[in-house]
């Protein structure tokens, strides 16, 4: 692996092989989101606890301080809107000229499989990895469903997933799923993050289909809404923080977010 790939993976993985990537890349199709309307805002106080940021150019430049020290992963691929006709089709978004110049760490992708965009999206991908290989920016690949929930099965995912290391992605974004998650993992050459979905119930649910992904392989998570959407974000993020990156149990995580929720 070259030197700037890996030096770049090292700072959004840590040293425990762990990561905790916050996502509020959410407006490049859904428009300004419930407890998204000021992104500054809603990354305030989240920054600190995150691996990596992952979110569009257009938010870097509005919303993120310059001094921000927290890797950026810039969502890359986009096209389509919540009103639109099918969310699936998408296409790249952002030149790699610009990548450089805001100075991302690493770029995100969706991808489609079973679509009706399948090919474009999956080109799209192959594409990005070809600009950004020469200068050492990893990858990272969403693999995606849009409106098909059925979809997240192992199987999907697994297929989704392999698909994307094959093409070059250096990271895997996918969703979780509670039956032979670590089909998905053990079936996948390169890290894989778990994203998080609609918004859970409970902190619980959050925190035991986390934790059981961690067991199962993933290396970390992808979670926005499930954090920012909280009543109490801050203390969200550092429960997970800590299944992720101290081993929390999700009977641990819950104690310690009330705990912390108690003390704001």
């Amino acid at each position: 692996m070259d030197w700037g790939i890996e030096n770049r993976l090292s700072r959004l993985i840590k040293e425990d092989g762990r990561c905790q990537f916050l996502p509020i890349d959410h407006g490049y199709f859904q428009g300004p989101t419930s407890y998204l309307e000021k992104p500054s805002e809603t990354i305030k106080g989240l920054l600190p606890y995150a691996d990596g940021l992952f979110v569009t150019r257009g938010i870097v430049r509005s919303s993120v301080p310059p001094n921000c020290q927290t890797p950026i992963i810039m969502r890359v691929s986009g096209g389509t809107s919540i009103i639109g006709s099918d969310l699936a089709n998408e296409t790249l978004t952002t030149s790699i000229d610009e990548v450089i110049r805001l100075n991302a760490t690493a770029v995100g992708i969706s991808i489609f499989v079973g679509s009706d965009y399948e090919k474009q999206t999956l080109t799209s991908l192959a594409q990005l990895v070809n600009q950004c290989e020469p200068y050492g920016i990893p990858v990272m690949a969403v693999t995606a469903v849009g409106k098909e929930l059925e979809q997240r099965t192992a199987r999907y995912l697994a297929l989704s997933s392999r698909i994307a290391a094959e093409l070059g992605a250096r990271i895997v974004k996918t969703y979780y799923c509670p039956q032979d998650f670590e089909k998905v993992t053990e079936g996948c050459p390169v890290p894989v993050v778990i994203a998080g979905g609609p918004k859970c119930e409970t902190e619980l649910e959050v925190f035991e289909f986390v934790y059981d992904g961690i067991q199962k392989g993933a290396i970390g998570i992808n979670l926005g809404r499930n954090v920012w959407q909280n009543p109490h974000p801050v203390p969200m993020m550092r429960a997970l923080n800590n299944i992720i990156h101290k081993n929390l149990t999700p009977k641990e995580a819950q104690e310690l977010f009330e705990e912390l929720s108690r003390s704001q």
